[in-house]
């Protein structure tokens, strides 16, 4: 069964960047749409970013547009989250999903079926 991985979380200045990835296991992503999401503290998880199976442009939330750039290599299995500009109210732990998600639906947390156990990202003011 395939597993998902994050990490490149951590501790950062406001204004600073981290890279997350997310490296699947025990089986290929290819099929699956990909996508990240985040859960701060006493808030509900949210959306951040994803990319259908099919590749293509990916989407993203309104706060990771323009600071955020989602990119999947198939070959390697791999998901990278590149966030920069980051700002306190990025903190939180983020997590990546997999799912066999379409246009309408890869926003959605429900379409989404495996999940990673998070990485921490705190941005420090």
């Amino acid at each position: 069964q395939v597993q998902l991985e994050e990490s490149g979380g951590g501790l950062v200045q406001d204004g600073g960047s981290l890279r997350l990835s997310c490296a699947a296991s025990g089986g290929s992503a290819r099929g699956y749409g990909m996508g990240w999401f985040r859960q701060a503290p006493g808030k509900e998880r949210e959306f951040v970013a994803a990319i259908k199976a099919s590749g293509g442009y990916p989407a993203y939330s309104g706060s990771a547009k323009g600071r955020f750039t989602f990119s999947r290599d198939n070959a390697k299995n791999t998901g990278l989250l590149q966030m920069n500009s980051l700002k306190p109210e990025d903190t939180a732990v983020y997590y990546c999903a997999l799912g066999r998600v379409i246009s309408s639906s890869m926003t959605s947390q429900s379409a989404y079926t495996l999940w990673g156990k998070g990485t921490q990202v705190t941005v420090s003011s």
